[in-house]
């Protein structure tokens, strides 16, 4: 694929504002959760991002400037949360307080000070083995019935569960959990659970709930009907809510979150951004993509600063198989990607970054540390020598970040070499 000159973009006027541009420029963080993964033998030690059909993302690479930048960090958990918190431009380290306080926040639980709010997954275990972190991408009609009886059965004045989103849910507890060593249930797939059970001050608690979940969810008429039932909860990411600077205060843009999961959308509340509710995205490949897509399009012409998310690739990292992440990968290209890409067209001036969160590679079904490939397209922006979106050609890109909170700077002033 050729090269061409990028989009002309006019001067900034204050490098501290994005708003004193001289015309309306739009801005887009578009997160593809997990795509990045390792070199898979049965596609001749390619990623998947590497062999998947995607036209779209691969355009944006060609005509744009591709590097890497690192979004988690060994000490902290290695999830979405930390990620995500760090794309937005937060440092983790100084803001990061759980997992559970972010989701809260779009579920429009109000946390008082004395009050911990956790991540309650509803899992499959089998023979001792915690079998399926997400009970089978259980549904939320299911979910909310099992959630429903956990809380009539062991909701009391000092806890309370919330039904969320398919298997992802909340409980909130009285009392400071912070020093609980919780691990996520993702990480344990097909592993003895009783090893990975929380541990450390106030554990038995979380352990406590966790065992007597089982004995009322085991025999549920619902988990009788389930090839991967319900059967206990699992709680983890654990924290008290957190105190950020929202991007209109730091930036002095205006923006929107269109994202299917309770942990992206509490963390564009707390960023300040407008959460955006498609009906029918689930958070998996069943999603509604073409509904993101336009209510992203909508979003954009009212606000300067728009972040896209998309989970399933996330969640085919997860189950392992590679024939499920190659769909999501060119799911998310050809119905989220190609369709923003012509939207977008009716802006003069935008710029776009692409990019996963965190990889999540096939091999040990879960997240790593690695820095992932992003992708900054758009108005002023320089066109490099890269060809592809992935990670072998990220890696022959101009600009390497180790401080991933860095990058939002970049797509907002342009700031790359």
């Amino acid at each position: 694929m050729s090269k061409q000159s990028a989009i002309p973009m006019p001067a900034i006027r204050n490098r501290n504002n994005p708003k004193s541009e001289q015309s309306a420029i739009k801005y887009i963080l578009l997160v593809g959760d997990g795509m990045a993964d390792y070199p898979i033998p049965e596609l001749g030690n390619k990623t998947p991002l590497e062999a998947a059909s995607t036209p779209n993302m691969d355009y944006l690479a060609a005509q744009g400037m591709m590097g890497t930048v690192k979004t988690l960090r060994e000490g902290l958990p290695l999830g979405s949360d930390v990620a995500i918190l760090t794309l937005l431009g937060y440092s983790p380290a100084k803001y990061y307080t759980g997992r559970g306080p972010l989701e809260a926040a779009n579920m429009g639980i109000e946390l008082a000070k004395d009050e911990t709010a956790a991540r309650c997954n509803l899992v499959t275990i089998k023979d001792d083995l915690l079998l399926d972190y997400s009970a089978g991408h259980i549904s939320n009609e299911e979910a909310g019935e099992l959630i429903d009886v956990l809380n009539r059965r062991l909701g009391s004045p000092p806890q309370r569960f919330y039904p969320g989103v398919s298997y992802r849910h909340l409980l909130v507890l009285k009392g400071d959990f912070t020093s609980v060593e919780a691990t996520p249930p993702h990480d344990i797939i097909g592993r003895p659970y009783r090893e990975y059970l929380p541990e450390g001050e106030g554990a038995e608690v979380f352990r406590e709930l966790m065992a007597a979940s089982y004995q009322i969810l085991k025999d549920h008429p619902l988990n009788q009907q389930r090839d991967k039932p319900a059967n206990m909860i699992w709680l983890w990411g654990q924290g008290k809510a957190p105190t950020l600077p929202t991007l209109k205060e730091r930036f002095g843009i205006s923006g929107a979150v269109v994202a299917a999961v309770d942990l992206v959308k509490g963390l564009g509340r707390y960023a300040g951004l407008e959460v955006i509710n498609v009906p029918g995205a689930t958070g998996y490949l069943d999603t509604n993509y073409e509904g993101k897509v336009a209510a992203g399009l909508e979003a954009i012409k009212k606000v300067d600063f728009l972040f896209l998310h998309v989970e399933a690739p996330d969640e085919a990292g997860h189950s392992g198989v590679l024939k499920t992440k190659m769909e999501a990968i060119e799911a998310f290209d050809a119905r989220i990607v190609g369709p923003l890409l012509k939207g977008l067209s009716d802006h003069k001036e935008y710029r776009v970054l692409l990019m996963p969160d965190h990889p999540t590679p096939l091999s040990v079904r879960t997240h790593t540390a690695e820095p992932v490939p992003f992708c900054l397209f758009g108005s002023g922006v320089k066109v490099d020598e890269t060809n592809a979106f992935n990670e072998v050609e990220a890696r022959q890109g101009l600009v390497h970040l180790e401080q991933g909170w860095e990058l939002i700077t970049r797509l907002l002033f342009n700031n790359l070499p």
